[in-house]
């Protein structure tokens, strides 16, 4: 998907108490005069029978055009929160081309009727990048799925399976274009049975448009001085073509096998959507390999196309920083060597429209000051990049409620009786079964998945060298080689070496490589004796692409005459996924891929569009085969 820089909303809030938000790019005022909250109760939750659907309910599913100033899901999360009959877990689904900057959301909650709602909102309020944004709320109870962008791209883009829909973009005669008969049928794609629709516009090509979609529009009465409003629900002639998935909608168990970055993350989002899951790892400890490194970093990435690659790493790198949480040292420096320096650097954020709260361009004196020591180059500065202590994150992932860990124990093989993953050690003895099983053991997935195809992968060696004492640099450093402050010490890497895991002695040759480039990069030197040099070796697993990866895996055996040309057309092994091929960006990767595969196990919404989802999928290399002609459907 072709992305667009976000263009903030510009908005006149008005002089007198009670001036309604004005936003003068479409002439239209963000809400009626009897006020938002009163709008968002009547039109959108009574309009979609709100609460009462989604008493008992798992999960439900609302999807919003027009965010707005975000009052709609203000209203919606006060009305779950005061509802003793709620759903367990609440998304809202919003996409907003225009969203408002961090300045004005605060000023447009200014005396808010749910003033500890509306403060909740502003403090996760992400930088203003084309990604969809996951913000958590309720312990992860109540979820915002935020889709910033042109409403006629993202819909298609989303795996969303929507039981409600707000309409409420400006007026259609102001911008029509969110209103258009592709937007409509869009919807009609996202539909889950039984979806209801609810919009205070009545405007005949509106109604006309849902109809054809595939919606029974009816009309209802209105508020506020406005007669009437539309409401409609899901009613198409014909059953839409949905795409293949391998969601276990109704599991309540899942196994996880490996206990690093990646099934950490995998297993923390799969209890967060209320499954057990055991974690198995053939390690007596969590972290016991690559992850066990004293710290790592995280951050995004900029790219000229910003294609796949730049898209992952940013919506990866904004997630990680507030899924990690507390223990992050925030604020990461990317030494630039490119040859164009500067004003190449801040013109290409200038024709991305990439904000200063994702990423700057400074020039080598501001880079210094930040960092405490000398650099001899501009830098991208990440202020929601950072690091963190991986293996401390995976012991508090892995101790939350829900999750049972299973130490010392080696997977060997994996079957599946018609309802169960089974799990087996080299005896043929069960270890564990589930609907759902996540393979995220690095390589060790590959022997348990015999009939499946093989994924081009490679490991390197990785060693760190670190050391206690006292150093002048303030902030983590990165380039060719990286530098982290450790509190009372400091950490600098990695070697990177092609082989065959194994060989995991501490080398000197390696330390001096490490010492060597963190000289280069920061001009400061390690401690002259060398007993006093500390240091880590890990295997890290990368494929062929650059990229991770993650989701469902699909069939061995590919039905006759299949479509093999995309991988989101792929029919799946049900409740079969797979996270790993981190590389040595797990720590920025993790908790979002976890996130996607546990919305792919369960049927949430997928926190990342559908390309994106493909870029990682297991499938790709099939489709690529395919493509070239490589491969043929079976007769």
């Amino acid at each position: 998907m072709k992305t667009q820089p976000v263009e903030p909303a510009r908005i006149e809030f008005g002089s007198a108490p009670g001036d309604v938000p004005r936003a003068p790019l479409f002439d239209d005022l963000y809400h009626p005069r009897i006020g938002a909250l009163a709008q968002a109760r009547h039109v959108f939750l009574q309009g979609n029978g709100l609460p009462e659907r989604w008493h008992g309910r798992r999960r439900f599913v609302i999807v919003e055009t027009g965010f707005g100033l975000g009052n709609n899901f203000l209203a919606t999360w006060d009305a779950w929160r005061n509802d003793a009959a709620r759903c367990q877990t609440l998304c809202f689904v919003s996409i907003e081309r225009h969203p408002p900057t961090l300045t004005d959301l605060r000023r447009a909650h200014e005396g808010s009727a749910l003033p500890e709602l509306a403060q909740a909102l502003v403090n996760v309020w992400p930088p203003l990048t084309p990604n969809l944004h996951v913000l958590d709320f309720e312990g992860g109870r109540v979820q915002l799925l935020l889709a910033l962008g042109d409403v006629a791209a993202l819909l298609p883009a989303l795996r969303a399976p929507a039981d409600a829909f707000f309409l409420d973009g400006f007026a259609p005669v102001r911008n029509p274009a969110m209103w258009q008969p592709r937007v409509l049928k869009a919807l009609g794609r996202l539909a889950a049975p039984g979806a209801t629709l609810a919009t205070w516009s009545v405007a005949r090509e509106l109604r006309a448009g849902l109809v054809t979609a595939g919606f029974a529009v009816e009309r209802a009465h209105g508020i506020g001085g406005k007669r009437e409003i539309t409401v409609a629900r899901w009613a198409p002639r014909h059953t839409p073509h949905r795409l293949p998935d391998a969601a276990r909608p109704d599991a309540r168990t899942a196994v996880v096998v490996g206990a690093g970055l990646a099934g950490a993350a995998a297993a923390l989002a799969l209890a967060r959507a209320g499954l057990r899951v055991t974690v198995i790892e053939r390690h007596a400890a969590p972290a016991s390999a690559a992850s066990g490194n004293p710290a790592g970093l995280f951050h995004g990435t900029v790219n000229a196309d910003d294609g796949h690659y730049a898209r992952l790493f940013r919506a990866a790198a904004l997630h990680a920083r507030h899924a990690y949480g507390p223990g992050v040292a925030h604020g990461l420096l990317r030494i630039n060597d490119a040859q164009e320096g500067l004003a190449a650097m801040q013109a290409l954020l200038q024709r991305q429209g990439l904000p200063a709260d994702y990423v700057q361009a400074l020039d080598a004196a501001q880079a210094s000051a930040l960092a405490g020591v000398p650099l001899a180059a501009p830098a991208w500065f990440y202020p929601a990049g950072g690091w963190l202590a991986p293996a401390a994150w995976v012991r508090q992932a892995l101790a939350e409620p829900g999750i049972d860990f299973m130490g010392s124990t080696q997977a060997a093989a994996l079957q599946f009786d018609g309802h169960d993953w089974c799990l087996h050690d080299a005896h043929g003895h069960a270890i564990a079964r589930a609907p759902i099983v996540v393979l995220a053991h690095a390589a060790g997935a590959l022997p348990l998945l015999p009939g499946h195809a093989r994924w081009p992968l490679r490991h390197t060696r990785g060693q760190v060298t670190f050391w206690s004492g006292s150093h002048p640099l303030k902030m983590a450093v990165a380039g060719d080689g990286y530098a982290l402050p450790l509190p009372g010490g400091l950490l600098c890497g990695a070697t990177r070496e092609d082989g065959v895991p194994g060989d995991e002695a501490v080398r000197a040759a390696d330390h001096h490589h490490n010492l060597q480039r963190l000289h280069r990069l920061t001009g400061l030197r390690a401690p002259p004796d060398p007993a006093s040099w500390q240091g880590r070796t890990g295997w890290r697993l990368h494929s062929d692409d650059r990229l991770p990866i993650a989701g469902a895996l699909p069939l061995s055996v590919m039905p006759k005459e299949q479509r093999l040309d995309q991988a989101r057309l792929l029919p799946r092994e049900r409740g079969l996924f797979v996270l790993t091929a981190l590389g040595a960006r797990g720590l920025t990767l993790a908790p979002l891929l976890g996130r996607l595969v546990a919305a792919q196990a369960t049927g949430a919404p997928w926190p990342l569009e559908q390309d994106l989802a493909d870029a990682v999928d297991p499938g790709r290399w099939l489709v690529r085969a395919a493509r070239s002609g490589k491969l043929q459907p079976a007769p």
